[in-house]
């Protein structure tokens, strides 16, 4: 597959190639071009002309070639699916819903831009201002640098890139070096909709080059989904050019069961919340605080469900535990464990690794003072459990970490849940579900290292436009 420069499928200057491979087999599904700094270039040179005409052209023009787009999927929708499956690792049946998601998130955020509307300031309003007019309009910023995770490629392209071409702007779409299939195609669709030459450019880049681009001069945004060490670093080169940031990083949640909690909701909710995808969620609950009086029957239950869970090919529609993005990642999950037992902590079931699978893992005997409980945060199906007495309890170690993305609490009583989700340092909290709750509507964005900024049909159009005050005195 090509990288799409200036409206043109395209190899890289250099003519290099890489192979992108399955993580589930190993066996290569496609190979892709491997661009440089001189690839870069051109494709912000292409934004740059693009978006002279672009932020001009009417707003139900974009918004046409948007819901075309969407029919497009609609048309190509097995063939994405089953791409993102092969090219991710997640199971099939996960992809289908991922790629179903285009058809609720950009309807949304294409009905949510016709209602952005310019405001005015009446004369008179302010004292010296009786005879004049002032007019608080939205704007484009201008090239938006979009650099798309591997886990959600298809959820958070659609979260980064339509809103930002809906608003005029144009767009260097960075995809998830190791599996950039997904969002490669989608950008080919977008063109094939009309989006015009240079409005979108699709790169395949590695990291090193990822970071030239963040430092050219010519972009005005940066949105990034990815952890919170990348986005510290894409912060600092931004930052050369005072180019703002919306970044949406690591978390480490809490998942808070109360003595009077639903136990079924809660088993149900453990596969959403933690297992989907094999764990690799930003804000997927990653810390299990139950309370003392219900953590055995909440650990046998646990232990109960994760052995009916089918590891295996993604392709497979029996599957419900696929791999995780690559061996390393697997390697990595794997120490996590290991230095989480070294500490004291006991496995229950699980714990093994064959290539970039890993199994659905029970951690007991863990305690607060442990990095699995504070900051280490495991990208993938580890269920670490501790046991608490009190609310206040609690409420202090979910709040131990540095990270703040998300969190759930599940408990009958609703006082007690309010009174919990207030006092947690996050940016969302879920009341008896997952953390991982995550409607394409809402403000979704962390505290503390978690991020900065918001995306969502709420709030993503505020971060890609700026405002603009013209007065007629």
């Amino acid at each position: 597959m090509k990288m799409l420069i200036n409206g043109k499928e395209t190899d890289s200057v250099s003519g290099k190639t890489a192979e992108v491979l399955s993580p589930a087999t190993g066996e290569v599904i496609d190979t892709v071009p491997v661009a440089d700094e001189k690839d870069i270039d051109l494709s912000l040179s292409a934004a740059e002309t693009a978006f002279r005409s672009w932020k001009e052209t009417p707003l139900h023009e974009r918004a046409s070639i948007m819901m075309k787009f969407v029919e497009l999927v609609r048309e190509n929708r097995d063939s994405l699916a089953r791409t993102l499956s092969m090219d991710n690792g997640k199971p099939i049946t996960q992809a289908e819903k991922e790629i179903d998601n285009i058809f609720i998130s950009v309807p949304a955020f294409t009905e949510r831009a016709k209602h952005i509307h310019n405001e005015m300031v009446p004369a008179g309003n302010e004292k010296n201002y009786e005879k004049s007019l002032q007019f608080v309009t939205r704007e484009p910023v201008g090239i938006i640098v979009c650099i798309i995770p591997f886990n959600f490629p298809s959820n958070l392209f659609c979260q980064k890139v339509i809103p930002s071409l809906l608003m005029g702007n144009t767009c260097l779409v960075l995809p998830p070096s190791g599996n950039p299939l997904t969002v490669m195609n989608l950008s080919r669709l977008l063109t094939e909709a009309g989006v015009p030459a240079g409005v979108i450019n699709c790169v395949t880049a590695p990291g090193a080059v990822k970071e030239a681009a963040v430092r050219d001069r010519r972009i005005s945004l940066v949105t990034l989904t990815g952890s919170t060490e990348t986005g510290i670093k894409t912060a600092r080169a931004a930052a050369e050019n005072l180019v703002p940031t919306a970044l949406e990083l690591g978390g480490n949640d809490a998942f808070i069961v109360m003595d009077d909690a639903d136990m079924d909701i809660v088993i149900r909710e453990l596969f959403v919340g933690r297992l989907i995808n094999a764990g690799q969620i930003c804000c997927a609950s990653k810390r299990f605080l139950i309370h003392n009086s219900r953590i055995k029957e909440f650990t046998d239950r646990t232990i109960e469900y994760v052995k009916t869970l089918k590891m295996g090919d993604p392709l497979d529609r029996d599957t419900t535990l696929g791999c995780l993005i690559n061996e390393k990642a697997a390697m990595e999950v794997e120490e996590q464990v290991k230095k989480t037992v070294a500490a004291g902590a006991k496995i229950l079931t699980g714990g093994n690794r064959k290539g970039a699978f890993f199994e659905a893992t029970v951690l007991a005997d863990v305690t607060r003072d442990m990095d699995i409980m504070k900051d280490m945060e495991v990208f993938g199906p580890v269920i670490p459990i501790i046991g608490f007495d009190t609310e206040e309890e609690a409420i202090d170690i979910a709040n131990n970490t540095v990270y703040g993305l998300s969190g759930c609490v599940f408990s009958e009583n609703y006082r007690k849940i309010l009174r919990i989700a207030s006092a947690m340092e996050s940016g969302n909290v879920v009341i008896n579900g997952a953390s991982n709750l995550r409607s394409f509507e809402i403000p979704f964005g962390g505290w503390k290292m978690s991020g900065i900024g918001t995306e969502g049909v709420m709030s993503t159009f505020d971060e890609v436009t700026r405002v603009k005050v013209i007065t007629i005195k």
